[in-house]
This record gives structure tokens, sequence and C-alpha cells, in this order.
């Protein structure tokens, strides 16, 4: 008999773990409690897989022997409830797709704030570097429908708290984590010790042979670092200290250490601007290094690469004003970064579906270079509450179209207007890209 995986969630993870199920011989049934996009259905007859949208069949899901769970679902969820309930295990795409991936190597890269950059950046690194590679995960693509359909050498990814709390034996070569703040309380019952430790699980099945690569600056994982038994080989980064081994910068100067190699490389040559994006440069170099990318190369792709859509993305500058569009900032943390790169007299535009947030990190940043708030969502009494006394000028708004023109009336030539939320995108738009896009629609409008 077949071993039956049932999979929850008919998304881009969902559907890469049925083509890889199917490929070796699962009994594998989709089932999706909401509609299933065209192109995963045509995927997933393809083929020949039998899948429902709409609705949860139980009796066709708690017979299963194993239950990949994507990572939307959370685990109050009543159906998670009852397959936890029944001892069936569950599992997620990236633990899956690590069985099969035969002795191709990963380096895995989580955080609250800068993984995408750093993820991308590595990326681009081994491109460069001429690795066999694919770049998969939380960022775009099924890692396991990439190794179904294409599988390489090497697995650059992007994983999210989501994806690593029903890993068993999910081993990245290179860890990377880039910073651990608050984010998805709502997700690990407002503990926010829940959620830093699903983002230290990402080093739990290491060895002595692999590399963990960390901020040595960030607080919490400092903090936290020595509750585990970490076996891999440390290498912290740093912007306050030199380290004999890892990446610090001094005098405007980037220096990486790995074993006996070491490399140098002036930060003004860094294609990404502002200091939280020296951290992400610094860990994607020394991600470089350990998987023994030569240092010209590491240099070329720091130089060459190109900022992400929708993370301090600039979008036109309109009459003396500057717009940028930092869409994918959904937390707190990531608009305190984006603030903190503010060098012009800025107009912010905040708001959406709060996630537990406490605005009082951004007090400083605001009072100093924040002269009106732009509200964007369906309930923004928090943001009022938070910033009354920082700023004079507060305004609600309920679409991009809106909080453009309402940022727009009260920025001066000389001005920065910045979309950074901090916030998730929901109440108002379907995901963080749309929220960016018609943002940008909006300024080309004006």
């Amino acid at each position: 008999m077949s071993k039956r995986l049932v999979i929850l969630g008919a998304g881009e993870s969902g559907v890469g773990t049925a083509i890889l199920g199917v490929q070796k011989g699962y009994d594998v049934f989709v089932s999706d409690g909401g509609p299933v996009k065209e192109k995963y259905q045509e995927e997933l007859n393809k083929h020949g897989i039998v899948w429902e949208a709409n609705q949860h069949t139980e009796e066709k899901i708690l017979n299963a022997d194993e239950v990949m769970k994507s990572p939307g679902i959370p685990e109050k969820n009543e159906l998670v409830k009852k397959i936890r309930k029944k001892g069936i295990p569950v599992i997620s795409e990236i633990e899956f797709a690590y069985r099969y991936k035969g002795n191709s190597k990963i380096i895995g890269i989580t955080g609250s704030n800068g993984k995408t950059t750093t993820t991308s950046l590595m990326y681009h690194i081994c491109k460069t570097g001429g690795l066999d590679c694919a770049l998969v995960g939380n960022i775009g693509y099924s890692f396991a429908k990439q190794i179904a359909e294409d599988p390489k050498e090497w697995y650059v990814a992007e994983i999210s708290s989501f994806q690593l709390d029903d890993i068993h034996t999910f081993r990245p070569d290179v860890a990377i984590l880039t910073n651990i703040s608050e984010d998805h309380l709502d997700r690990y019952d407002y503990r926010f010790e829940n959620y830093i430790h699903s983002k230290f699980r990402i080093t739990e099945n290491q060895t002595e042979q692999d590399y963990f690569i960390y901020c040595a600056d960030d607080p919490v994982t400092m903090q936290y670092l020595e509750k585990y038994s970490i076996k891999s080989n440390p290498l912290p980064f740093s912007m306050s200290k030199e380290l004999p081994q890892g990446g610090f910068i001094r005098n405007g100067q980037m220096t990486v250490a790995v074993d006996d190699e070491r490399m140098q490389m002036n930060v003004n040559d860094f294609t990404l601007k502002g200091k939280h994006n020296q951290n992400n440069t610094m860990a994607a170099s020394l991600g470089g290094v350990t998987v023994g990318i030569r240092k010209e190369k590491i240099r070329v792709a720091v130089q060459t690469f190109e900022s992400l859509a929708h993370r301090m993305e600039p979008v036109s500058t309109i009459r003396g004003v500057e717009f940028i569009n930092d869409s994918k900032s959904t937390n707190v943390n990531s608009t305190w970064f984006a603030l903190e790169s503010m060098d012009r007299p800025t107009i912010l535009i905040l708001g959406g579906v709060d996630k537990g947030n406490d605005y009082s990190i951004l007090t400083d940043l605001v009072r100093e270079k924040v002269k009106a708030i732009v509200c964007l969502g369906t309930d923004n009494r928090k943001i009022h509450e938070a910033f009354k006394s920082d700023v004079q000028l507060m305004v609600n708004t309920s679409s991009a179209d809106e909080a453009v023109k309402a940022a727009f009336h009260f920025a001066s030539p000389g001005d920065t207007v910045l979309l950074s939320p901090a916030c998730a995108s929901f109440d108002l738009f379907k995901n963080y890209e749309d929220r960016g896009d018609q943002f940008k629609k909006a300024v080309r409008e004006l």
C-alpha cells in the first residue's frame, strides 16, 4: 500500500509537495478550505492529483499517514487540532523536500527582517560564483517542486518561522539568522519566546560540518544563543565590534573572515544602501565564503545586485518629492530600519492589519524624521494613539490612491513619501505586493 500523504492548502508549497509526493509514489490528496488558483488547478490535474477546494472532507483527511500543512494554516485551526489528536505526523514542505534532496546542499535563511533581501543577494552571489543553484522557499518557488522538476546541487531557501515549526530532520549546511524582533505573535499565543524558539530551530539538526551565521548586534539573538546547544560553526557579524571569525564593518570597510579566508570591501561599493543592508550584505558575503565562492566573485555580486520590488524601492520623484515603496515592511521593526535610513523630511504611510504591534520603538525616529503620518487601513486607532503627541499632521485614508494624494499634499520639494506600513495588508489589499503595486500606480498617476 502506498503511504497516504494529505496536503492542506493548494498554494505554491502545497502543490509543489503534491507533485513531488506523486513522483515518489505516495497516495496524495490535496484539500483547500478556500478557492484554488487556476494555475494550481491545472498543475494538479496535469499530474493526476486528487484535490478539493472550498472545503475539507474530514474522512479523506483523517485517514492520512502524514499531513503536510501549508505555512498559512495556524495550529489553532480545528482540523489541525483533530489531526494532532489522532497522532498523525504533521510536516512542512521544507521537511518533505529535504527527504529527497539527494547530495545537494542547502543555504537556509530566516529572520524577522532582511531575510528576503539576504536570500536574494545570497542567490545572486551563488549564481555569480558559478554554482548550480535554485532560489526556493518562502520567496515564491516551491522547494519540493524544484526537486521534482529541476533538481540542483545547491538550494538557497528563504524560510519562515511557520515552515520551521513543522521540521523534524531538515538541516541546512549553512544557516543564516538575520535578526529576531516581535512578529506574527498572533500565531504564537502572543508569547515572543515561542516565536524566538521557532527561529532558532533552523540550527537544531546542524552538525560540526555546518555553519551558523547570525547578527552579534541583535540583542534577542544574543540573549537566547546560549539557551540552545548549537553544534555548527558560529560566524557572527557586527557593526559595533571587530571579530576574529565572521564579519564586521570598521571605518566604512567590511571584513569577512571564515577559517583562513579573508576578504575586504568598501561599503560605498555595495549596491544596497542603508545600515540594515550592510548587515544583510555581510551575512550573504559570509555565506558566499563558507560555500567556497572566490572573493572576486562575491565582490562583483555585491556590486551588481539589484534591489527588490516592494523593499525600499524608489518609485519616482515628482516636483522634488521622492516616493519610496517599502510595502514589504509588514512589522514595526522593518519600518524602524526603513525610517532609520531616511535622510530627508518624511511623510510616512502606515497601517493595515495590526499583528499585536508595539509602535513605541518608532517614537524617537518619528519625532526626528516624520512631518506627517498618513494612515492606510480600516482601523487606525492604535496608530493615532501611539503618535498623537509626536506628529501634528495625521490623516486616515482607505485606498492607496487616497493615501498617495494626501501624502503629496503634505509634502514639500525635498521631502520623501515613504510607504512602510508596519502591518499586514489584508484589510484593503490581496497582499503586500498588491499594496505596493497600487501605491506605485497611484504615484505614477499624480
